[in-house]
């Protein structure tokens, strides 16, 4: 008993101390070099990597709901949508497009339908909703000039280190 007090107060110790070093460490390279101090506030994603991050949460998403891991699906859907606010938020009008006009009216439905599969945990509702989500993101990369960028049923799981079936 007394052993896991001493580790216990340990490990407290040992995690304020790191805190405490790690928050000196970021004063004292703010003070060398104050033009990295805010530098997360002047970061903004390229349309590429927010894309890529989308695509990516897509393939997973097909698993989880082919998976009938209605929890992963929710929770890939929801990253999928924050991805879309995203452009929304950093590329608003990208190359002198409206995005942030079209996204809404294009993904709003096909999203709600694939939301509702999930809560439904329908998997025959789900692979049709998904795939009416993959369509509309091909609608607006072809509204956008993006018609080479084609979207589908991935063939191959992304990650292999991941459970996407439901236990």
């Amino acid at each position: 008993m007394w052993m896991k007090k001493m580790n216990r107060l340990f490990s407290i110790f040992f995690f304020i101390t790191c805190s405490c070093l790690a928050n000196a460490a970021g004063d004292a390279l703010a003070d060398i070099h104050p033009e990295l101090s805010d530098a997360s506030q002047n970061y903004s994603p390229g349309m590429g990597e927010i894309m890529a991050g989308i695509q990516l949460r897509h393939a997973k998403l097909w698993y989880a709901g082919t998976g009938g891991n209605w929890k992963l699906a929710k929770y890939e859907l929801d990253e999928i949508l924050e991805g879309l606010e995203d452009v929304k938020k950093y590329h608003p009008d990208f190359e002198g497009r409206p995005l942030a006009e079209m996204i809404g009216p294009i993904t709003s439905e096909p999203a709600e339908k694939l939301a509702k599969a999930i809560q439904a945990r329908q998997k025959v509702l789900f692979m049709k909703s998904f795939d009416g989500l993959s369509q509309a993101c091909n609608t607006c990369h072809t509204a956008n000039g993006f018609d080479f960028i084609y979207i589908q049923r991935p063939v191959t799981q992304p990650f292999t280190n991941q459970r996407y079936k439901k236990l």
